[in-house]
């Protein structure tokens, strides 16, 4: 965990990105996006509830998103960003969409749940919620999820860190599912992401995405797991500035194409 870890990158010019980290973590797990979008306006929030604002009581999935908007009203050049989101950080995006579309230029989701879980999908996470502030569990996330030697430690704090109450709280929304209902007021570009090698509940709730928001298109990330911004740098980083700068998606090979 570092506390020092800046909320904002780069000069305050052209358009905000605003990059939100996923429920294990904190801002620092964007550091490889941070570090190859140099010269871009970037934010990198903690959420309310984890990391350098684990103190803070979370406020719900929809408070998140209140609480990150509110984030780019004050520090996004215009007062508008493009949004990313990963896994907790993507559901939260939706959130946002629905919630303030007036402060979201463009959304970009990856790993989000926004249907829930169901099975032996939620039966495995509410063991592992049952585990939560044991350091072993951390260091076999931490193995699971491919995070680098030299930053082991700080996703083991910041897994630890995050309060029992928070975790039940948040992870008790996703499992459930948090789609909100009805046609969103968010008309602007929406990418949904799912890794190829991620639990099916993130796929299975494209439709819903494209009814709520019928301009979103789908990507399946090839061979990728849940937190490929990790696993895959560079590829993350392209699909950003692609989407961001061109409103393009990568192309799905046909093998891959969702059925």
């Amino acid at each position: 965990m570092n506390a020092e870890y800046p909320i904002e990158h780069g000069p305050r010019s052209g358009e905000s990105i605003i990059l939100l980290h996923g429920g294990n973590v904190g801002s620092w797990m964007w550091e490889p996006q941070v570090e190859a979008l140099m010269g871009r306006h970037l934010i990198t929030p903690d959420v309310i509830g984890f990391d350098t604002r684990a103190a803070e009581r979370w406020p719900g999935l929809g408070g998140a998103a209140d609480d990150i908007a509110a984030i780019i009203r004050e520090r996004a050049v215009g007062g508008r960003a493009h949004v990313v989101g990963l896994s907790m950080g993507g559901v939260i995006g939706v959130h946002l969409a629905a919630r303030h579309p007036d402060v979201v230029r463009s959304c970009m989701v990856t790993g989000a749940m926004m249907l829930g879980l169901g099975g032996i999908e939620r039966r495995v996470a509410e063991l592992q919620l049952a585990v939560w502030e044991r350091r072993w569990f951390w260091r076999m996330q931490a193995a699971m999820f491919r995070i680098p030697a030299d930053s082991r430690e700080r996703f083991i704090a910041a897994g630890t860190g995050v309060s029992k109450e928070t975790a039940h709280g948040m992870y008790g929304e996703v499992f459930a599912g948090s789609m909100q209902a009805g046609r969103f007021d968010y008309t602007g570009p929406m990418l949904a992401i799912a890794g190829e090698r991620e639990p099916k509940s993130v796929r299975a709730a494209f439709p819903a995405l494209e009814a709520a928001m019928p301009q979103t298109r789908t990507w399946i990330a090839p061979r990728m797991p849940h937190v490929w911004s990790i696993q895959d740098p560079e590829l993350f980083t392209r699909t950003i500035v692609d989407f961001v700068d061109r409103d393009v998606v990568p192309p799905t090979p046909r093998s891959r194409r969702r059925r």
